[in-house]
């Protein structure tokens, strides 16, 4: 009876943990030393979520569908927050201290353009889930009325 709210609530955590992550991205969109590596500074590395369905392999899908089971899915969670490896921008900038000897900047790997279309899918996919959690309690509050 409550799988709707269970399977809502596991997306709108997921949604918000990425949401997260994409602040923190923009936020250090300029950080040229985040992390101290080998005796030397490095930029900020984006960040990304990976999420995956709460069940675990294909096998639980099949057995579900050979069941005929109305049990339609468990939700999503998210597995691991991994960082982008594509490599640094490089800005020729001789006067700031970061800079090599060719006068060269590394700048982080983060697209302001592209964190804001994962941040506008983000809150686009949280509302959709909030949609669905009202739309499942007005179901069931009809669902209680009945019995009045």
């Amino acid at each position: 009876m409550f799988n709707g709210f269970n399977i809502s609530a596991s997306s709108l955590t997921a949604q918000r943990l990425r949401m997260d992550v994409i602040s923190a991205n923009m936020a250090n969109a300029e950080t040229t030393r985040a992390n101290f590596v080998d005796g030397e500074w490095q930029p900020y590395r984006r960040k990304m979520v990976v999420m995956q369905p709460n069940q675990q392999n294909f096998s639980s899908y099949l057995n579900k569908a050979m069941n005929q089971s109305n049990h339609p899915g468990e939700g999503v969670k998210v597995s691991r927050i991994i960082e982008d490896r594509t490599p640094f921008k490089l800005m020729y900038q001789p006067e700031h201290p970061d800079a090599d000897a060719e006068g060269y900047v590394k700048l982080p790997n983060v697209d302001p353009l592209r964190e804001m279309v994962d941040l506008m899918s983000a809150t686009r996919s949280y509302e959709a889930n909030v949609t669905t959690l009202n739309a499942t309690k007005n179901m069931l509050m009809k669902a209680l009325e009945i019995g009045r």
